[in-house]
């Protein structure tokens, strides 16, 4: 008796192994391939979708948004994950036909192509409805906030912005009464300890600060919400409090199928992100149940 054994590293074969025979027929990779493979990716604005005449070739996009889809599918989200998954695994190596692409070159493609992207899964939710993958007629929506990498205090809404701009109003009309007290006094100070100069310091800071104010104010007012350094993110509540975040969801189709978004409202039955509202429409959009306030 022996036991099972493999084949010999070393051996030579006359006709090397197909592709095609790394994974079977009903594997779902071969459902990204073909969903991939019918998308109009010049329509939806994805980088390199027509090639240039000259210059280096680049890699087709059709196969970076595969490998993409293939790792948001099976929770594979950083670049360098992707990149050693394209040279050890047989799905990956199959789905892009044994191309290698580094992950500086996976990086650029997410970041050249969010837009492309985000249109690849609103496709992906209507074909999900011709093929009659999701029925439409109830879908749960809850959600949980995200915290973005933006301060507090660079979050301005309407309310904030106008006590904002009313409490400098008042620091600088008191500052304006010190230093007119303290160019009046003998000795050029006032009475509470703050010199003529230390004053003039205080109103210039406020100045500039009132002026960068007034440079968020046309924002504030078009969009209500301003975030500096995230723009997407807002003020949500938290329960016993508040952050500055994102709203991220699931919905579950009761027939089959879920899908994810992330929006900027914190209340779940008014966000309703894009590919939500396309798994809602595929039936009764009444038939929807969402909880408010997600946690």
């Amino acid at each position: 008796m022996k036991y099972i054994t493999g084949s010999d590293r070393g051996e030579v074969l006359l006709l090397p192994e197909a592709l095609e025979d790394y994974i079977g027929p009903e594997n779902p990779v071969r459902f990204i391939d073909a969903f991939v493979g019918q998308l109009d990716l010049v329509a939806a604005g994805f980088k390199h979708a027509q090639l240039n005449e000259t210059g280096r070739p680049p890699y087709d996009p059709k196969d970076l948004l595969r490998l993409y889809l293939y790792g948001y599918l099976n929770r594979v989200r950083s670049t360098r994950g992707l990149e050693r998954e394209a040279t050890r695994n047989l799905e990956v190596i199959w789905l892009l036909r044994k191309l290698r692409p580094d992950f500086k070159t996976i990086a650029d493609f997410r970041r050249d192509n969010a837009q492309g992207i985000k249109a690849a899964g609103r496709e992906f939710t209507l074909l999900c409805r011709r093929l009659q993958l999701l029925g439409g007629e109830l879908v749960a929506i809850d959600s949980t906030k995200i915290k973005a990498q933006n301060a507090k205090g660079r979050n301005y809404s309407a309310a904030r912005l106008a006590a904002l701009q009313k409490e400098l109003e008042e620091k600088l009309s008191s500052y304006l009464a010190e230093l007119d007290e303290a160019d009046a006094s003998a000795g050029g100070e006032s009475p509470e300890r703050l010199t003529a100069a230390e004053l003039k310091e205080k109103i210039a800071q406020l100045e500039k600060r009132k002026e960068e104010l007034q440079a968020v104010a046309p924002q504030v007012q078009e969009k209500g919400q301003v975030s500096l350094t995230d723009p997407d993110s807002r003020a949500m509540s938290m329960g016993r409090g508040s952050t500055i975040g994102y709203n991220v969801q699931a919905a579950v189709d009761a027939r089959a199928q879920s899908d994810r978004g992330h929006g900027s409202h914190p209340d779940d039955k008014r966000l309703r992100c894009p590919g939500h509202d396309g798994v809602a429409g595929a039936g009764n959009p009444a038939g929807g149940a969402a909880q408010r306030g997600g946690r």
